[in-house]
């Protein structure tokens, strides 16, 4: 990839400080109420309860700072703290009907701030803005989203896999099954890699690559969780499972793919694939690929 640009780094700093500036980030009193935004973050994050492990995953927030809003807020009344029923160690936080009250607010005044920093627009305005919000949040996500290479027997490696499975068996005519998947020795250490992509701590992604012959390389399985599709992630695992090709000495990979899955044949020759005789007996595939790799 290329290094980011000082132009780029000083727009999105800029952007990003105007914004926390006019949404009121920085006031102690954010829309009003008695609280800062951390605390009125927090109470719409409870929802209809959470515990404090998922809460910290999820807002990628210090134990320490999340436990002391979380008294905080138990002090004024508008959550209760206490232990999992299922398991001791997990602390549970719910909101009290008073809370509830809160985030109802909360809510109403955020949408009334929202409705009017679009009142000074025009329709057409206001229809280029939400646009350009949506593309701003779709390429936010995706640059948020870490993809790490990770042992082929990992658990988060085979969980990817099972999710995987069960995807293409809904979408097969003939279905899946579980036993063509590839096995951890193929796609670890000087065999082959596993690739996983997480979002906020949760697995959303994966792609693997093998060896098939000296210089060949074939990937396999390049799966993407249906909320993160849309993103640009599935080119993301593909540009990581190519430079990791690279970096073995790979001249060649190769890949097949399914009759249903249209979408992915057109990702891979927008990729540079280009489509070639069938190099396996893969029963599951109709489409068969190739790229040749640079150093």
């Amino acid at each position: 990839m290329q290094p980011v640009s000082t132009e780029h780094v000083t727009a999105f700093r800029r952007f990003n400080r105007y914004f926390t500036r006019r949404i009121g980030v920085l006031d102690d009193h954010y829309l009003g109420q008695n609280r800062p935004l951390g605390e009125a973050r927090l109470l719409f994050e409870i929802g209809d309860g959470a515990s404090l492990r998922e809460l910290r995953s999820r807002l990628g927030l210090d134990a320490g700072y999340l436990s002391r809003m979380a008294k905080a807020l138990e002090a004024q009344g508008m959550v209760r703290l206490g232990a999992h029923p299922g398991d001791n160690r997990l602390r549970m936080i719910e909101l009290t009907p008073a809370g509830r009250v809160e985030v109802a607010e909360q809510d109403r005044r955020a949408a009334a701030a929202a409705a009017g920093l679009l009142d000074g627009l025009s329709e057409p305005q206001r229809a280029e803005l939400i646009r350009a919000m949506t593309v701003a949040h779709r390429l936010l996500r995706l640059a948020g989203i870490t993809v790490d290479l990770v042992d082929g027997a990992a658990p988060e490696a085979r969980s990817c896999l099972d999710a995987y499975a069960a995807d293409i068996d809904e979408r097969f005519p003939e279905g899946f099954d579980k036993n063509d998947l590839v096995r951890p020795e193929e796609v670890s250490g000087d065999a082959g890699a596993f690739f996983v992509a997480r979002e906020e701590g949760r697995a959303v992604g994966c792609g693997a690559l093998r060896r098939l012959e000296p210089g060949v390389g074939e990937i396999r399985h390049v799966w993407v969780h249906p909320g993160a599709r849309r993103l640009g992630l599935a080119r993301r695992l593909l540009d990581a499972l190519e430079r990791e090709a690279a970096a073995r000495d790979f001249r060649v990979v190769r890949l097949d793919t399914h009759a249903a899955l249209t979408e992915a044949q057109a990702m891979y020759r927008a990729c540079g694939y280009t489509d070639i005789p069938a190099y396996d007996d893969n029963v599951y595939a109709s489409h068969w690929f190739e790229k040749r790799l640079t150093a």
